[in-house]
C-alpha cells in the first residue's frame, strides 16, 4: 500500500475504505499528498500513521463510490475544522442515482460525418446526472438485420488530442469506418460514445494514473494506488441506450469479453463478438500488454 498500513488490521483490505490518523491534525496541503501518490516522490516523507476501526463502513464505501463517480480522489478529511452543516449519505442515494431506467432521450438529429454521411446522432440524459451519452446511428436501422455496435468510453486525450498513449482514437476512426462498410452494403451500426473518461474514473485522475505510469507503474497499479478500480465503466447504461433506440440483438466490436458479459447480463443478445484490434506503437504496447494479460482482454 502506499502508506505502508497492510500490516494493520483496519487496513488490511486493500480496496476497502481506511480511517487514519496522524501523529500532528491533518491540513488540506499536509492531506492531499497522503491522498494522492501521484505526489510520493514530492513528499517521500509521510506518517506514521494509525489505521482505526471505521463504524460506518457502508456509508464510507456510498461515499468513495461518489467520489470516482465525481472524478475526484477517494478521500476525505473527516469533520474538518469550518466544514458547515452535515450532509447525511445513505447507500440507497447511490443505488438511485445508479438507476439506468432514469436515462432517457433527449434529442436527436441528422448529423453527416466524415464516415458516412448517412448518419444521425441520438443524445441521451438523466435529470440527475451532467453527462449527456449519444448514439451515432450510420446507415438505416432495420428490424430485419442486426447492427454492428461499438461501445466506446469517452477519451479526450485519444479521440481528440491524438494521444499515442492509448488505441482509443484509432479504435473510434476504425469502427466508424467499419459501420460505414456495412451500411454500403445494407446494414448498419450504432457507435455508443459513453461519457466515462478514463474508464470511468475521470479526466483528472487518469491523468493522475499518467504520472504514476511515468514512474513505472502499469495502468492497473496506477489506478490501485489511487484507490480506484481498474475498471470502473458503466455497462447497463449502455444497454439502456440501445432499450431506447429499440435494439435487442447486435454484433459487438471488442476485445473485451467483459463488455460481453455485461450487456448479456442487462439482456442484452450478443449474437457476435467481432474482434477490434489494431497495431500497437511504442507509447501503448506495454499498455495493451496489460490489457491484454490483466485485464482479460483477448488481444494476439
Amino acid at each position: 500500500m502506499t502508506l505502508k498500513m497492510a500490516n494493520q488490521r483496519e487496513a488490511a483490505a486493500p480496496h476497502a475504505p481506511v480511517l487514519i490518523r496522524g501523529a500532528e491534525p491533518f491540513d488540506l496541503p499536509a492531506a492531499r499528498p497522503i491522498a494522492d501518490p501521484a505526489l510520493d516522490l514530492l513528499n517521500p516523507m509521510k506518517g506514521p500513521f494509525k489505521a482505526e476501526q471505521i463504524e460506518w463502513q457502508t456509508q464510507a464505501e456510498t461515499a468513495m463510490e461518489l467520489a470516482r463517480i465525481a472524478g475526484i480522489l477517494p478521500a476525505f478529511l473527516v469533520a474538518p475544522s469550518g466544514a458547515g452543516e452535515a450532509e447525511r449519505l445513505a447507500s440507497g442515494d447511490l443505488a438511485a442515482w445508479s438507476d439506468t431506467a432514469q436515462l432517457t432521450i433527449a434529442t436527436r438529429a441528422r448529423l453527416p460525418v466524415n464516415a458516412s454521411e448517412d448518419a444521425r446522432i441520438i443524445a441521451f440524459r438523466s435529470a440527475d446526472d451532467l453527462r449527456e451519452h449519444v448514439a451515432l446511428v450510420i446507415g438505416q436501422q432495420s428490424a430485419d438485420s442486426v447492427p454492428l455496435v461499438r461501445l466506446h468510453s469517452e477519451c479526450l486525450t485519444g479521440d481528440i488530442l491524438g494521444s499515442l498513449k492509448c488505441d482509443c482514437g484509432p479504435q473510434l476512426d476504425a469502427s466508424l469506418a467499419a459501420m460505414a462498410k456495412q451500411a454500403d452494403t445494407g446494414g448498419w451500426g450504432i457507435l455508443l460514445y459513453l461519457r466515462q473518461e478514463g474508464r470511468g474514473i475521470g479526466l483528472i485522475n487518469k491523468l493522475r494514473a499518467y504520472q504514476l505510469q511515468d514512474q513505472g507503474f502499469d495502468t492497473v497499479e496506477a489506478n490501485q494506488r489511487l484507490g480506484l478500480p481498474d475498471e470502473a465503466r458503466d455497462f447497463p447504461v449502455a444497454a439502456r441506450m440501445l432499450e431506447l433506440l429499440g435494439v435487442k440483438s447486435i454484433k459487438l466490436m471488442t476485445n473485451n469479453p467483459k463488455k460481453v458479459d455485461a450487456l448479456a447480463k442487462a439482456g442484452v443478445t450478443v449474437a457476435e463478438r467481432v474482434p477490434h484490434q489494431l497495431p500497437d506503437n511504442p507509447h501503448n504496447r506495454r499498455y495493451l500488454a496489460v490489457k491484454r494479460d490483466k485485464s482479460g482482454h483477448l488481444l494476439t
